[in-house]
């Protein structure tokens, strides 16, 4: 397996040596993008979410520094930031290379190593970062089971220290856990630059909005005064018109709710039917219709019951009436 592995390793390295869209040396293209940041990529053992969480005084990060594939890996690549450490090092992963080798094998072949900066972690929760002799103080990393942390141009490195912490402290899902992470190191420090873009990917098979990708949460702050105060907004709204209800949040539709939503859809032009409090049919169908509207596509539900949270948003945005 090893040999055959060690193969296909000779054809990526030679492929990626005489491609045209090769990242051009330093001496070539000395005002390159210098993606200057901190990031987090890790795995998820309980369930093999696998995600990147970054935050920069760059723009847009997201298209620079995360990559991940479900069932494969996930990668950070930033400081002098080159898209082989990603595209490559995820082929490499999935060929069965471990992050260490892929790091020596996609390293071996590019003159601006030094520059670079990246963290990798696989399907089976190891790790690696690299951090390059030229990359800006403070710069450096830290790893561990399912994880791998980097920063540069960093205050110090209490940012690194930090997010590891954080990480290691934090329960809940992944997305939460890397989030409490780049949160914790802004807080620490971060870039000594300041802040500007936030970035959070996570990937699970099959769990996009229409279960046709693996994209499960893909956020991008690309410019903004706090980019982490964003970036967890944008994220509460991903869990509210992307997840599903939790079963303990769903309550039946009766008495005052039920009241309150018929006349709200009445209102709206959703429904023609009893206003009463009586909960039927076309109460249901009507309430299916605005909530599709609202985009609170995966909530909707046909039982006669509502997530409560959904219902809390629903008062709040339409008001008494």
């Amino acid at each position: 397996m090893r040999h055959r592995i060690g193969a296909v390793y000779v054809i990526l390295i030679c492929a990626a040596a005489r491609a045209e869209s090769r990242v051009p040396s330093s001496e070539s293209r000395p005002n390159g993008p210098l993606v200057s940041t901190f990031s987090i990529v890790a795995r998820d053992p309980s369930n093999g979410d696998l995600g990147v969480a970054v935050q920069s005084k760059f723009p847009n990060v997201r298209v620079a520094v995360p990559y991940a594939r479900a069932g494969v890996g996930a990668v950070a690549t930033q400081s002098f930031s080159n898209s082989d450490f990603g595209t490559k090092g995820l082929q490499l992963l999935e060929l069965g290379a471990r992050p260490q080798e892929v790091l020596s094998i996609i390293g071996r072949d590019d003159k601006d190593l030094d520059d670079r900066q990246v963290g990798i972690v696989d399907a089976s929760g190891r790790s690696a970062t690299f951090t390059g002799k030229k990359c800006f103080d403070w710069a450096g990393g830290r790893t561990g089971e399912n994880y791998a942390i980097q920063g540069n141009i960093l205050v110090s490195e209490a940012t690194v220290a930090a997010m590891e912490k954080a990480f290691l402290a934090t329960r809940g899902s992944l997305a939460d856990r890397l989030l409490a992470a780049i949160k914790a190191g802004a807080e620490a420090g971060g870039d000594r630059r300041g802040r500007q873009s936030a970035a959070l990917l996570v990937v699970r098979k099959g769990a996009s909005y229409d279960g046709k990708t693996d994209a499960y949460i893909d956020i991008s702050v690309y410019d903004a005064k706090d980019p982490i105060a964003e970036i967890f907004r944008l994220y509460e709204l991903q869990k509210i018109h992307f997840e599903r209800s939790d079963p303990k949040d769903l309550i039946a539709i009766a008495d005052e709710d039920a009241k309150y939503l018929q006349r709200l859809l009445a209102k709206k032009g959703f429904h023609k039917g009893r206003t009463d409090g009586v909960w039927d049919e076309a109460s249901t169908s009507a309430l299916a219709d605005y909530m599709g509207w609202e985009n609170y596509d995966t909530r909707i539900r046909r039982d006669g019951k509502i997530d409560r949270k959904i219902l809390e948003l629903i008062r709040q945005k339409e008001g008494s009436f």
